[in-house]
């Protein structure tokens, strides 16, 4: 305890003593520069400037969406909640952790939307990068691959709700904007991912009711059937090769 008192003196002095050299000047007499950070509003000499400033801005607001726009134009909402239903059906609530179903929903994305990836940079970002074409060429061109993507993965019949819910009338498939497209994508893989998710809980349901059954007829009432359903479920999902066969079948739903 002592020790830890002197220590903590120590620390004190010194500080003190950094100050008082940073005020004053450093041992040979000249003063230690100490760095300010300004942060302000000031008003911009040339349009060019201002346009910048708005140019970092809206990349800024891009960045901060990045999340969300990952979430919602992508497989991710069908993979993570495919992941949930399966940990919610085996009745391991914590297991797998929060993490590693993230994790593996994140990664298995990036597999699904590498094609689409791959060609948003051939065809949009390395000639952007290049300046072989405009920001709105390539911007276009980006929103044409995902666009794609989403529409193989939508109902019509969801897009048909958002295109009449504001009386937009679309002649191709090039006619469909963002504002409709992404809610009725996110509607479509909710819908998908639920369908998944009921044939997920059936065979584990059937367990359930198969070990709840031969304890009641066994007298075993005050046993709770968990205790025995649970690591039936876990050695029947093992024994499909459940992971191999669920993720084969979330991604095959892709193509």
């Amino acid at each position: 305890m002592r020790a830890a008192c002197r220590l903590t003196a120590l620390l004190f002095v010194a500080a003190l003593a950094a100050t008082a050299l940073a005020q004053t000047g450093g041992a040979g007499g000249q003063s230690v520069p100490i760095p300010s950070i300004k942060l302000g509003v000031e008003p911009g000499s040339q349009g060019g400037e201002v346009a910048t400033s708005l140019q970092i801005l809206a990349l800024l607001t891009v960045l901060s969406l990045a999340p969300a726009i990952l979430v919602l134009t992508t497989a991710f909402t069908r993979i993570v909640i495919v992941f949930s239903f399966l940990r919610t059906a085996l009745g391991t609530p914590g297991i797998p952790p929060n993490q590693i179903l993230i994790g593996l929903s994140l990664f298995l994305t990036f597999f699904v939307m590498a094609p689409t990836f791959e060609k948003v940079h051939s065809q949009a970002l390395e000639p952007y990068m290049k300046k072989e074409i405009s920001f709105d060429v390539a911007k276009e061109r980006a929103w044409g691959e995902m666009r794609s993507f989403m529409i193989r993965q939508t109902y019509k019949k969801d897009l048909a709700l958002f295109a009449n819910m504001s009386g937009a009338k679309f002649k191709n498939v090039e006619d469909v904007g963002w504002q409709h497209l992404i809610p009725a994508f996110v509607l479509s893989e909710l819908k998908t991912a639920f369908i998944i998710g009921f044939y997920i809980f059936v065979p584990f349901l059937v367990i359930d009711l198969v070990v709840a059954s031969t304890l009641m007829s066994m007298g075993m009432m005050m046993l709770p059937p968990v205790v025995v359903s649970l690591p039936a479920k876990v050695l029947v999902f093992l024994l499909a090769d459940g992971w191999s066969l669920l993720v084969q079948s979330v991604l095959g739903g892709f193509r």
